[in-house]
């Protein structure tokens, strides 16, 4: 089976703490989200196809924009994610809006789309190009791609101070290395590559770099809980003997001094804001 070992993660630990920490998320995540508003340009009456959508808060964005006549349907692999995701969406009043659990690689999407984004979602196919082709297959010919994707760790602020820090005490991560992961797609030249054996056509790769509330904003305990207790804290974490753990957390603590402002704990991160248009069938 495809994507097995995500499948078990975003329906295990990891997707139990997304949903925990999901306000904190949206809201260090916000600025990523207004790009892809900003790069999809959504319009009333669009059908819009959310990949990895998580909580759901890229989905509801979308599906404001399509509205009235429009809609917008998220895809995640995680249950537990997608239930606070309708959970929001009904509390927020957004009707045009459906939930799915589906695997983006492998099932079938539904009628076709104007429109497919995806905020951090699309780095962890077992086969990429499959993954692209699929979507493909659902969008209307010349649908518009709007993705992002995480830059390359080097360029990550908000991870290389907190990891050098814990470095001193802990051997450093692998965040899933240039496979499945953080930084599946990190790279350019392999975007570029994937889209185009996948039958995506006018594919252009921007970088991006913006100031992020760590953790959301709030407290330096808020920015820590979401640096512990996220993925790429559990990657440094996992297996450590407690009192390292416990040096490393600190460090990790005193590293942020220098970065707390009024709005909370302020560094910079970066992204790629991949576009291309669908031929609206497999590459």
């Amino acid at each position: 089976m495809a994507n097995e070992d995500m499948k078990e993660g975003w329906n295990g630990v990891s997707g139990a703490e997304w949903v925990r920490l999901h306000d904190r998320y949206d809201a260090m995540l916000a600025t990523w989200a207004d790009l892809i508003d900003t790069t999809a340009a959504v319009a009333p009456g669009e059908r819009v196809l959310d990949i990895g959508c998580g909580n759901g808060a890229t989905t509801r964005r979308a599906a404001r924009a399509a509205a009235p006549e429009g809609e917008a349907v998220g895809v995640d692999l995680s249950e537990p994610m997608l239930a606070q995701a309708r959970k929001r969406a009904a509390e927020e009043g957004v009707a045009n809006v459906d939930f799915v659990v589906a695997d983006a690689q492998t099932d079938p999407l539904g009628d076709p789309y104007d429109v497919a984004v995806s905020r951090f979602g699309v780095m962890f196919f077992d086969d990429p190009v499959a993954a692209f082709s699929n979507v493909n297959t659902a969008m209307r010919p010349g649908g518009r791609l709007a993705i992002l994707s995480w830059a390359p760790m080097a360029e990550q602020q908000w991870l290389l101070v907190t990891t050098t820090a814990a470095l001193e005490h802990l051997p450093p991560p692998a965040f899933g290395g240039d496979g499945p992961g953080m930084f599946g797609l990190a790279a350019v030249d392999k975007i570029t590559d994937i889209l185009a054996r996948a039958g995506w056509t006018d594919v252009d790769v921007q970088p991006h770099r913006r100031t992020m509330p760590v953790g959301g904003g709030g407290s330096v305990d808020d920015a820590m809980d979401y640096l512990v207790n996220g993925g790429p804290g559990r990657a440094m974490l996992e297996g450590a003997d407690p009192d390292v753990a416990a040096k490393a957390i600190a460090a990790i603590r005193r590293s942020l001094g220098p970065y707390v402002t009024d709005r909370g704990v302020e560094l910079e991160g970066a992204t790629l804001m991949t576009t291309a248009l669908a031929s609206g069938r497999s590459g």
